[in-house]
């Protein structure tokens, strides 16, 4: 029996083969993704003790920053041999045309100390006093910055100020690469700019000859109040799970997609063993009459199937590493923190393997038995080769209800916003597509084959009638298609709604010409100031706010606060100004404020201007009722927390003052502080809204593949369906149906189906999204459903033109034999 079956799928092989590629298309994710974070795990492992080489003990600060007079009595315990303390933070680099370098910049506090120096020079010296500054050497290289040379520096406490080049440091690859410039200054400097209080951390090397766990309980003795004493096992297990645990996360992303992927691979492949039973059935009907029992039959079929499953397992475990590679020169590109050879292991492999052939297996059980369900005898007959058995009766109503059941629960998400609700819904309505697609799929193949009907006559017919021919077989293929199409169209749709809901945002809250943004961190504190001083500028606005007692007290200009209101309960909002505030009225009515009326804000006396509401764009922060604000001017604000920034200034033009002429007035403060950027509301916007589109662009495709698959899936069904109607194609060539008219008939049955399964997919993947907005709605903000019909109109374009294509190769299988001969085929 093992000996035919493997004769049966040599004799199989053509007809396997693309649903075999479903297979290596699956795996090759999944390979390809553990060969991306085997290698980046790798490599994290190998960097993530790069600037501890030297380091015995560390002191780490608890809630509070470690003073720095710390380091001096640490450096004076018993059996430390040096101690210095180490900071990371924010700053900014000008570069060599005066602008400041792209960017996120880390700035780090350098050890002078050589016995705790732990950085890789490419050229040059560390800083050894105030005044010096290294950096990393992709930025000396790409600015052409000469050592000895001025290069200036900034961060939060105010404009750059010029340090002296000193060398230039390889961070590549660390927790410190972060797509911006790597700046080293000693301590004292590294304070200054960060604005920091203390160290975050006090690196201890202990003397030779000396025990560490004494030291550390010495140094314990001597810490501030909350601090940790850390051993260097604990310091490098640390580093290792900070620089692993975005990995992590990282790889489980990619492996839910390589799920998906797998999974429309198992529908196709459960497609396909039944076709191919299907038209094996006089010979499994022969084998039962000379004496195999069904358990062989059925058995036989899962070892083709696991043989299958192998071969395509292996090919795709070669295919993963190209596909790795692929994904590490993507990211490389991206300047993402993720870096590392591919690296393939036995476990990778065996996992695969097992996986790709498990899913084989799997697909093809319940075909299988099917496939051996009819009786020898019936099987022998012509018509026992026309499998159209209809689904039962009990499938379709339980597929009725729950395709009903997930409908109600998408629509009931939409309007109330819950995200368990919109994640059951999602499913239930996939399963029901899953079930009841032998009604529902035929149904909308006719639906939307009768303007084909018109166009194209009989052929259309003929194309319609093919593909309804056998229910379960079109639904099993469009059901492939939907999951892939769904997905996309529910981040395409979701990200299109957000983006919407974000530019609707700065709309109603943004009134100025332009915004300068602080680059990962607050402003600078005197940066406004400085715009403020500016003549050509009419309004400089610092957003700033503070919780205090329940209460958001936020900064405000009385030229701009009228843009978040929706309405005045009493007073009037124009009357703010010095020493009087506006109170939104569910705080006014907590606690009895009136207009007029003294109030006390963080210890000093306000005026309650007037009682006012504002509209959902304008809520509390996190953690304060709705509602509980008081806006004041910049000036009293300053006063009451003179160390407050905020990480947004808003600037208009002074009367009079064209808007050229007031950018270039921005342009000259901002050059001398390369922590923050100046941009319009359009390129506000364009910033906001980035990450969404980079998100979409990396989903879509990683979600492709699965799309792939499942238009394999069309292929196959259409190639296995034309073998099928061998001699039926070829009666109709004989009586005068030409060749082009043939063509035509297998791309409209393979546009049908590729249209059934991309509608479906959009309208489940529009459904998933609007229960989504709901619920990102309902955390705040005015995010509506909004659908990007130019997006789904490319995406059904695609998939149409996709199934086109799908159709050439069974078209030439269809034309390729004489009709004399396949008027004889079996």
């Amino acid at each position: 029996m093992i000996r035919l079956t493997l004769r049966s799928l040599r004799a199989d092989a053509l007809r396997l083969l693309l649903s075999s590629l479903a297979i290596v298309l699956g795996v090759a994710f999944v390979a390809g993704t553990l060969m991306l974070t085997d290698g980046m795990r790798a490599g994290a492992y190998d960097r993530a003790g790069a600037f501890d080489r030297h380091t015995d003990l560390g002191v780490y600060a608890g809630k509070d920053p470690l003073p720095p007079a710390l380091v001096d009595r640490v450096r004076a315990v018993d059996g430390v041999a040096a101690a210095e303390g180490e900071l990371t933070g924010s700053g900014g680099v000008v570069g060599s045309d005066g602008r400041p370098v792209l960017g996120y910049g880390v700035l780090a506090a350098i050890p002078t100390d050589p016995a705790l120096r732990s950085y890789d020079l490419t050229a040059g010296r560390l800083p050894d006093r105030p005044g010096e500054v290294v950096l990393d050497a992709s930025t000396v290289r790409e600015e052409g910055f000469a050592l000895g040379a001025p290069v200036e520096v900034g961060g939060s406490t105010g404009a750059a100020r010029a340090y002296t080049l000193v060398g230039a440091v390889d961070v590549a690859g660390t927790a410190r690469d972060v797509g911006g410039p790597f700046i080293g200054l000693v301590g004292a400097d590294a304070l200054a700019v960060t604005g920091e209080r203390g160290y975050g951390r006090i690196m201890v090397a202990v003397a030779p000859g000396t025990s560490r766990e004494a030291v550390a309980e010495r140094l314990a003795g001597v810490a501030a109040t909350g601090a940790t004493v850390k051993s260097r096992q604990q310091i490098l297990d640390d580093a290792v799970d900070d620089a692993v645990r975005d990995l992590k996360q990282f790889g489980m992303i990619l492996l839910t997609f390589a799920g998906v992927a797998v999974v429309v691979a198992g529908f196709v492949i459960a497609n396909t063993f039944a076709i191919v039973l299907a038209q094996r059935t006089r010979r499994t009907a022969l084998l039962r009459l000379v004496g195999a029992t069904r358990g062989q039959v059925f058995r036989a079929t899962l070892l083709e199937s696991a043989v299958l499953g192998l071969t395509a397992s292996a090919l795709g475990v070669l295919a993963g590493a190209g596909l790795a590679a692929g994904l590490a020169a993507g990211l490389s590109t991206l300047d993402l923190p993720f870096t590392g050879e591919v690296m393939l292991t036995r476990s990778t492999v065996l996992l695969c393997v097992a996986l790709g052939t498990a899913i084989t297996v799997a697909a093809a059980c319940v075909p299988a038995w099917q496939g051996t369900r009819v009786a020898p005898v019936a099987a022998l007959t012509d018509a026992a080769v026309q499998v159209t058995r209809r689904a039962g009766r009990v499938r379709l109503t339980i597929g009725a209800l729950v395709f009903a059941a997930g409908v109600a629960a998408l629509a009931v998400a939409a309007t109330v916003g819950q995200i368990a609700l919109v994640a059951l819904g999602g499913m239930l309505t996939f399963f029901g597509i899953v079930l009841y697609g032998p009604v529902l799929v035929p149904a909308l193949v006719r639906l939307f084959g009768a303007p084909a009907r018109l166009l194209l006559g009989a052929t259309a017919g003929l194309a319609v009638a093919n593909a309804v021919r056998n229910p379960r077989r079109v639904s099993a293929t469009a059901t492939a298609l939907v999951i892939g199409i769904g997905l996309v169209s529910a981040f395409v749709v979701g990200a299109g709604s957000v983006k919407v809901g974000i530019e609707r945002a700065v709309d109603a809250q943004i009134g100025v010409d332009y915004l300068v943004t602080g680059v990962g961190s607050d402003l600078p504190a005197a940066l406004a100031d400085e715009l403020a001083a500016r003549p050509e500028l009419g309004v400089v606005h610092e957003r700033r706010s503070r919780v205090v007692d329940g209460v958001e007290i936020r900064a405000a200009h009385p030229a701009l606060v009228g843009r978040t209101l929706t309405g005045t309960v009493a007073g009037d909002d124009g009357d703010l100004g010095p020493g009087a505030v506006l109170v939104h009225r569910q705080l006014a009515e907590a606690r009895g404020w009136t207009v007029g009326a003294p109030v006390t804000l963080a210890g000093r006396s306000f005026r309650v201007a007037a009682v006012v509401t504002a509209d959902e764009a304008a809520q509390a922060a996190p953690g304060v009722a709705e509602g509980h604000l008081v806006d004041m001017v910049d000036a009293d604000f300053a006063r009451l927390f003179p160390t407050q920034r905020g990480f947004l200034a808003e600037v208009d033009p002074a009367a009079g003052v064209s808007a050229e002429r007031a950018r270039a007035a921005v342009e000259t403060v901002v050059a001398r502080y390369p922590t923050v950027n100046l941009m319009d509301q359009a390129a506000y916007k364009k910033m906001l809204t980035g990450t969404v589109d980079m998100l979409l662009a990396f989903v879509t495709a990683l979600l492709g593949l699965a799309v792939v698959i499942a238009l394999v899936g069309v292929a196959n069904t259409l190639s296995l369906s034309v073998v099928e109607r061998t001699r039926e194609n070829a009666v109709l060539r004989a009586v005068g149906l030409t060749r082009g008219r043939m063509r035509a008939m297998l791309a409209v049955e393979a546009v049908l189906m590729a249209l059934v399964g991309a509608v479906l997919g959009m309208a489940l993947g529009a459904g998933v999204s609007a229960g989504a907005m709901a619920f990102v709605a309902k955390i705040g903000g005015e995010f509506t459903l909004v659908l990007p019909w130019g997006r789904l109109g490319l995406m059904l374009a695609v998939a149409v033109l996709a199934a086109l294509l799908a159709s050439v190769l069974p078209a030439r299988r269809a034309l390729g034999r004489p009709v004399v001969e396949a008027l004889g085929a079996e």
